[in-house]
């Protein structure tokens, strides 16, 4: 089937034109009729459009157009404007807003010939680790529907491990790629903070957001990484550095390098399982030549504090946009004030309200210096753990989670159980670093998806993707798919 097929594997039968664009596309349609609604991966797709750029980029490739996503149709979460479709954030704040405008990201896919097609369900303002918190209800993980699929990426990690698109874009704020990447087992990037523009992403912490791939493999996720990759003037943050082939690095040859192991990664807390599974992978990495390092982040403890200060204080000043006057929900009032607050109570998730107080909080006269000002301290002292670490290893190998899914509604009720979650990817956007999360294997009963974490020096992709890559070619834990009779 044709939506069961990875980036590389189908640009090659669409080039030997042994396929057509059309009938790719039709494939991923026919796949979302047929199981999203068990999943409900979809917020929406518009399939006429959807088909209609797959008959254009037949008519290119007929021409012998080359570029290097011509025909491939990916899925897009619902925080990047696309021109002309409905953009919400899994928010009922945004009412019936459409985006006048492509974000940059989306712009790099179309002019690579890719088919831009879907809205990808995700928790509110990308605020949660379960897509759960979404106000078009939950999304559910194609490896056991019983289960969260992770977040708040839920969607675009869902909508790849179960075939419904060839490849989707999220967006990595604490996690966001990653940790969902690993309970579905697919592969999620969350690029260097600069290395991909932002311009078009809406904002949830604007120092931690990063737009990156999920796909299939790792060499899916390199090809996506070049596509994307470049400065942008239109994003002050992004940076000028050059952007490497990536699928060039992927050689399979690790031999020498060295890689990192921290001791605070192996808490108590950690799923036998999940450790079983990242200490065989850790073993096959020697096998492959890679000499393996004990390193010491020693500020890794107060990462999930440090990240809910700063996430939620970012998130209280780029949230206050949203008001009810200019776009959007708009519930009327007698007075200005009254507009606000019944407008926002009406439109924000106990979630997004959650975040907004303790931002708001956290930037108060009297509490500024206490919590955020030494909140971005504290930053620095993470930020430069890992710096200290780079100048010993060329990466670190990590769980990308603490356990496999756990089951809808579980840690509802408890948002701190809930935000540890991402007690192993949030330094790393505190830090600005690049990370990626593969497959390494599955719990027994029920068989669910584990997944390692790498990461690399700051705009380090290119040894991160190789590294990634030379594991991946000697397990086959990511060709595995969920079985969705």
């Amino acid at each position: 089937m044709l939506n069961q097929l990875t980036i590389s594997e189908l640009a090659a039968k669409l080039a030997s034109r042994e396929v057509s664009a059309r009938a790719a596309t039709q494939s991923c349609l026919d796949q979302i009729a047929r199981v999203d609604g068990k999943i409900h991966a979809f917020i929406s797709h518009d399939a006429a459009d959807a088909l209609a750029q797959a008959d254009a980029a037949d008519k290119e490739i007929s021409s012998g157009v080359k570029k290097p996503l011509l025909g491939i149709p990916i899925a897009v979460k619902d925080v990047l404007a696309v021109k002309n479709q409905q953009l919400n954030c899994g928010s009922k704040i945004l009412g019936k807003f459409i985006s006048p405008y492509d974000a940059t990201a989306i712009e790099k896919l179309k002019a690579a010939g890719a088919i831009v097609f879907g809205r990808l369900n995700m928790d509110e303002f990308a605020m949660g680790s379960s897509t759960e918190n979404s106000a078009f209800g939950v999304t559910r993980n194609p490896w056991d529907t019983s289960r969260i699929p992770g977040g708040s990426s839920g969607g675009s990690a869902a909508a790849v491990a179960a075939d419904e698109c060839i490849a989707s874009l999220g967006t990595d704020t604490g996690g966001s790629i990653r940790q969902p990447a690993a309970l579905c087992g697919c592969v999620g990037l969350k690029p260097t903070y600069g290395r991909i523009s932002r311009y078009g992403l809406v904002a949830f912490a604007s120092s931690l957001d990063q737009i990156g791939p999920f796909t299939k493999d790792v060499r899916d996720s390199a090809t996506l990484l070049g596509v994307l990759s470049g400065v942008d003037p239109r994003d002050s943050t992004s940076v000028p550095q050059p952007v490497p082939d990536y699928a060039a690095a992927l050689d399979g040859n690790i031999k020498g390098l060295k890689l990192g192991l921290p001791k605070e990664y192996m808490i108590g807390g950690l799923d036998p399982e999940v450790k079983a599974a990242v200490d065989a992978a850790v073993k096959q990495y020697e096998k492959l030549g890679a000499e393996i390092v004990e390193i010491s982040l020693p500020h890794t403890d107060y990462a999930v504090a440090t990240y809910y200060i700063i996430a939620t204080a970012e998130a209280s000043a780029n949230l206050a946009r949203f008001d009810g006057i200019r776009y959007g929900l708009r519930v009327d009032a007698s007075d200005p004030t009254e507009l606000y607050s019944q407008t926002r109570g009406a439109g924000f998730g106990a979630e997004v309200k959650r975040r907004i107080i303790l931002g708001t909080y956290v930037l108060s006269s009297g509490y500024h210096d206490a919590y955020y000002l030494r909140a971005q301290k504290v930053r620095t002292l993470i930020r430069n753990d890992f710096l200290k670490a780079f100048e010993k290893v060329d990466a670190i190998v990590t769980p990308t989670t603490p356990t496999a899914a756990f089951k809808i509604g579980e840690k509802s009720d408890d948002p701190l159980q809930m935000y540890l979650s991402d007690i192993f990817t949030i330094s790393c956007n505190l830090a600005g670093i690049c990370g990626v999360s593969i497959p390494c294997g599955f719990t027994n009963s029920p068989k669910l998806p584990i997944g390692l974490q790498l990461l690399g020096k700051p705009f380090g992709e290119e040894t991160l993707l190789k590294i990634a890559h030379a594991y991946e070619q000697n397990a086959s834990w990511h060709k595995e798919k969920p079985s969705l009779a």
